[in-house]
């Protein structure tokens, strides 16, 4: 842009500023009377364009004058919320304080900043336009949803950035930044299938509940679920529907967490996960067609279980760190085959934490071939443990349903596993 353009496109984007906030505030007041608007149209234009001109008479470093014109503005508004409040028409200080920030914005697209100032516009307009859906959305937030919420910043935005980042203990296999990072890690996704099944809602039923309850714990979603089918067993071929799809959305979470470690281990682990996959998802639609006609009203319900308790977080820390300590162990004494023999006692609680290590330590001293294959039996023990808990708890109808193509898929898997792990590349 040529020097004799730019200073007009600075003021330009500026009044645009005021003349978006001032529509999204007009709009929302149109039906107030004259006089009783603290701004509107006009007089947001009128300080996105006095924001322009402050900004650009300061693009030299006098930034004092913004600072002075903006204690000024502060005060008009101010002045201006206490006349309506004591005329009676208290509607907050909403529309002074975007008043205060479309001067703010105006001024910094008068220094240059024209594509910060205006995205920042945009979404102040967003914020502002979306009253009624961010006050329903309080609405419906849980009081333990909310503490949840913070529960999350605090183990991430609090404890892990203070947390070393160097190894400790036998073979420097503990690293505390790196166990707590995976305890964020899963903590995140586990809350994220949370509130998809809230905002599914119960009344969507199983399937939603077991494709996203399945992205918090599949091993719970089957639980919950081999529950319902001991009380009514007619709903087996849903029931089992739901349980596949969460079994699913393990998969597709053991394959997610393991490229995020390590993107190499993609190479390895997709035809097998697609085996196990594609197993697990083939009756699916069959179960479907025989059996969506009724739903239980509790399936929901079921999963609706604060996924952001610290007990939870800790003691998922606590069994990474020994997954961790055990592996480097037995790497060292046992070689391949204790490690694998780790994935498989690990797959029979737990997938997350044996991904997580075999993972991080196929980026430093482990064959790529090897954490794969672990990888792989860890996600077949913990898909037989899952069709056997179907069946002892579902019953015959529902546990057959399960386990068998949860039985085919995990032969399939870990048949491709060993299949390129003697291939011998990658290594």
């Amino acid at each position: 842009m040529s020097a004799e353009i730019e200073p007009f496109a600075r003021l330009a984007v500026a009044l645009a500023i005021g003349l978006l906030v001032g529509i999204e505030r007009g709009w929302q007041r149109r039906e107030s009377q004259e006089g009783q608007r603290v701004a509107g149209l006009r007089t947001f234009a009128l300080i996105g364009l006095v924001g322009g001109v402050v900004g650009f008479m300061s693009q030299d470093g006098g930034y004092w004058l913004i600072g002075l014109v903006f204690i000024g503005l502060a005060m008009a508004s101010a002045t201006a919320y206490v006349v309506t409040t004591r005329a009676g028409h208290d509607y907050g200080i909403t529309s002074e304080t975007a008043a205060m920030a479309t001067y703010l914005f105006a001024a910094l697209a008068g220094v240059g900043q024209m594509a910060l100032a205006s995205a920042a516009a945009i979404v102040m307009a967003l914020l502002l336009g979306y009253k009624e859906r961010l006050h329903g959305l309080l609405d419906a937030v849980r009081r333990q949803e909310l503490t949840a919420g913070l529960k999350f910043l605090l183990i991430s935005v609090v404890l892990l950035p203070i947390l070393p980042d160097r190894g400790y203990g036998p073979w420097d296999a503990l690293n505390p930044y790196v166990i707590w990072l995976m305890v964020v890690l899963i903590a995140g996704i586990s809350f994220l299938g949370y509130i998809a099944i809230r905002v599914f809602g119960a009344s969507r039923g199983i399937i939603f509940g077991g494709l996203f309850g399945g992205m918090a714990s599949s091993t719970a979603t089957t639980l919950a679920f081999a529950r319902i089918g001991a009380r009514e067993p007619v709903l087996s071929p849903v029931l089992a529907a739901g349980i596949l799809l969460a079994c699913a959305a393990m998969i597709a979470r053991m394959m997610v967490v393991a490229t995020l470690i390590h993107a190499p281990l993609f190479e390895l682990l997709w035809l097998p996960a697609l085996l196990l996959l594609g197993a697990t998802l083939a009756p699916v639609g069959f179960y479907l067609m025989s059996g969506l006609s009724r739903k239980p009203a509790d399936a929901g319900e079921s999963l609706l279980r604060n996924p952001m308790e610290l007990k939870s977080a800790l003691l998922f820390g606590a069994l990474l760190a020994a997954v961790m300590l055990l592996g480097k162990a037995l790497s060292e004494w046992a070689g391949d085959a204790g490690l694998w023999a780790l994935a498989a006692a690990s797959g029979l609680a737990d997938v997350d934490a044996i991904t997580l290590s075999l993972a991080r330590m196929s980026a430093q001293d482990v064959a790529l071939r090897v954490a794969s294959v672990g990888i792989v039996i860890a996600a077949g023990a913990n898909s037989l443990v899952k069709g056997g808990m179907a069946l002892s708890i579902g019953g015959r109808s529902l546990g057959l349903r399960v386990m068998l193509p949860l039985a085919a898929g995990s032969l399939l898997a870990l048949s491709a596993a060993v299949v390129l792990y003697l291939s011998g590349s990658p290594s």
